[in-house]
């Protein structure tokens, strides 16, 4: 069997012709959706919503919210909270879900808790504790949340109408 030699210029042709070939982007051979941007969540009150009872499933975002301790009896309670539409048992449903919205952001947890080893002040702001638990923006929600020190307290204002202003 005899060896036959590549011409130096044709090597540098297919070694030139591979690199290009190799230097291709991989998102060249997806398909053009894998291009599309994510749509970000966006809630119309005038559109059904997957599960929204215009489609025959469950309503949109839907939270039960516990209060116990607010000081006072019409706020302490089991409350459920429907948004897209709003509704519900809850004393303040509009403006609890319209706070919600604007509080929610893609990407982060609007009901996390306060970080592990933040600095707090140490104030006592009374004992009103709250639990909620349901879905919000196609998530499940299981918070607590108490008036236990500055960064608690400041957390529960942050979600007022959803919880109670406290009378302490």
């Amino acid at each position: 069997m005899s060896r036959r030699r590549i011409p130096s210029r044709s090597l540098s042709l297919l070694v030139a012709a591979a690199a290009a070939v190799c230097a291709l982007p991989a998102f060249a051979a997806a398909p053009a959706a894998s291009a599309a941007p994510i749509p970000l969540p966006h809630h119309h009150d005038d559109l059904p919503l997957a599960g929204s009872p215009a489609l025959g499933g469950a309503r949109g975002d839907h939270l039960t919210i516990t209060v116990t301790g607010s000081g006072s009896p019409r706020t302490d309670g089991t409350f459920q909270l429907y948004c897209h539409p709003h509704g519900g048992n809850h004393f303040a449903a509009g403006p609890a879900c319209d706070r919600l919205d604007r509080m929610t952001r893609w990407g982060r947890d609007t009901f996390a808790p306060v970080p592990r080893g933040a600095r707090c002040t140490m104030m006592y702001g009374g004992p009103a504790r709250a639990h909620v638990s349901g879905t919000w923006a196609g998530r499940p929600v299981n918070a607590d949340f108490r008036r236990t020190n500055g960064c608690e307290i400041e957390r529960w204002g942050r979600f007022e109408p959803m919880l109670p202003k406290t009378v302490s």
